[in-house]
């Protein structure tokens, strides 16, 4: 069984800098560097397909078909949804004992091009569905093994691999000590925008990687409502109505009895209306000037399929006026069983509590509520606009380069979130300017990757042998 991280080591009230400082160098010697390099599974290591089904069973069942066969495609989609087994796995590993507010699902993926509410296109950590206070290694551990799945899956060398994992841990420890001699503000209002992104991609990008930048910068600005109006609607008797993908996307028309999805959808009014109590009183006003014209039900990215996640069309001024909004459920952190509850009671409230602690700027919409759904149950859900800039990046078809600048780009954009609610200064002082982490954490990487690699195939050969359903789907 899973092992809790040590207890949390903390400066005292009005600690100087150097008293911080010695805070973190004093971990050094309780939690090496280079004891981070190890992984090895723990004794009466939790069967990781028992974890997966563990999941599965608060999920809708019609949908988790589709996680499997999604998971099943590649050690790094399996990776993608494994958030659960990694924290069962990282639970009891070294650690410095210094907290941090964690993303809780660090992987590459999670880091994207989104929008500011003043309309500037930032990149920013974007899924915050496990965040909770834990050990600020995690996040790091997450992101490297992802960067070492995603070279295995582009038939990188041993010896690239290391260079691309090695290259973002010494962007996030190098970030961390900048971010260790800022003055609070200044920490606070850090961010990589558009503008700061062409500049770094300029220094370290060839030409042809400059260009792909310039055109996903260009793209995720065309993703927002009045793109998703064109895509994903379609009229129906004079009225915009949301188009079925089933099962990816089924409206609740198509979804329920007449009886039954009268009754939702007056549920979900109520849930548009008292959501709108926790945005900020100017976006209440904003919010308030719309009218839900129609909802359907969402399939989203592999560690989340089977929750349940609706997107609700909202039209403005007129029928030309929408806003696309995604109610998604939460659910209990995977982190929580490992490093403690939230001390929130709405599972919603903790995911926005931590999204709006760890972005440089969040969604203006951003928001969450409790809902009585039509089986009597009673859910937490987070409300976000559906696509507001949104930019993914497609490692698959990175060069070497690309993937390492991405990896940087990462490091460093992980650490500025760490640096807001964790003790920067200590955290700098425990990492040092030597490269000890770096290398450990390549090390560890590569470990971790062979034990997804394992988990991976036991997926693959229980959906084999029929003991598990998967569906073939498009992927995600």
């Amino acid at each position: 069984m899973a092992r809790h991280p040590k207890p949390a080591m903390r400066a005292a009230p009005g600690a100087t800098p150097g008293e911080r400082a010695a805070l973190g160098r004093r971990a050094r010697r309780e939690a090496p560097r280079s004891g981070h390099a190890v992984y090895e599974p723990a004794p009466g290591r939790p069967d990781p397909l028992a974890l997966l089904e563990a999941q599965s069973a608060t999920r809708l069942p019609d949908l988790v078909p589709i996680r499997y066969g999604r998971m099943t495609e590649s050690p790094f989609r399996f990776y993608r949804g494994a958030a659960a087994i990694m924290a069962s796995d990282l639970a009891g590993s070294p650690d410095s004992g210094i907290r941090a507010q964690l993303c809780g699902d660090a992987h590459l993926l999670n880091f994207r091009l989104l929008a500011s509410p003043e309309r500037r296109l930032m990149f920013d950590i974007n899924d915050f569905d496990e965040t909770l206070p834990g050990p600020w290694e995690w996040d790091v551990k997450r992101l490297s093994a992802s960067l070492a799945i995603a070279g295995r899956a582009n038939d990188l060398d041993d010896a690239a691999r290391a260079r691309i994992v090695h290259a973002a841990v010494r962007s996030y420890r190098e970030a961390m000590i900048r971010f260790a001699e800022m003055g609070n503000l200044e920490v606070w209002y850090s961010g990589i925008d558009a503008e700061r992104l062409t500049e770094l991609a300029g220094d370290r990008l060839l030409k042809s990687g400059r260009k792909k930048l310039s055109r996903a910068m260009a793209k995720a600005r065309g993703r927002d409502s009045l793109q998703a109006f064109g895509k994903l609607t379609e009229p129906d008797g004079g009225r915009p109505r949301i188009a079925a993908d089933p099962p990816l996307l089924v409206p609740l028309a198509d979804l329920l009895p007449s009886g039954e999805r009268k009754d939702l959808e007056r549920r979900f009014r109520i849930l548009v209306q008292r959501y709108g109590r926790t945005l900020p009183s100017d976006r209440r006003t904003l919010l308030a000037d719309y009218r839900l014209a129609d909802v359907a039900r969402k399939v989203v990215g592999v560690g989340s399929v089977g929750t349940r996640c609706w997107i609700f069309l909202l039209l403005g001024r007129d029928g030309r006026d929408p806003l696309f909004l995604q109610a998604k459920e939460a659910d209990t952190s995977v982190l929580a069983a490992h490093v403690g509850e939230s001390h929130y009671a709405n599972q919603g409230e903790r995911v926005v509590a931590g999204q709006r602690l760890m972005q440089a700027a969040s969604d203006m919409f951003l928001g969450w509520e409790r809902v009585d759904g039509i089986d009597g149950r009673r859910r937490d859900f987070y409300v976000r606009q559906l696509r507001d800039w949104k930019g993914i990046a497609v490692p698959e078809t990175m060069t070497p380069r690309q993937l390492r600048v991405f990896g940087e780009l990462c490091g460093a954009t992980l650490a500025r979130a760490h640096a807001r609610s964790g003790d920067r200064i200590a955290i700098a002082a425990y990492l040092g300017r030597g490269e000890s982490f770096d290398r450990a954490l390549a090390r560890f990487a590569e470990a971790y990757a062979d034990q997804n690699e394992r988990d991976h195939r036991a997926l693959v050969d229980a959906v084999k042998a029929g003991g598990l359903p998967a569906a073939d789907l498009p992927a995600a």
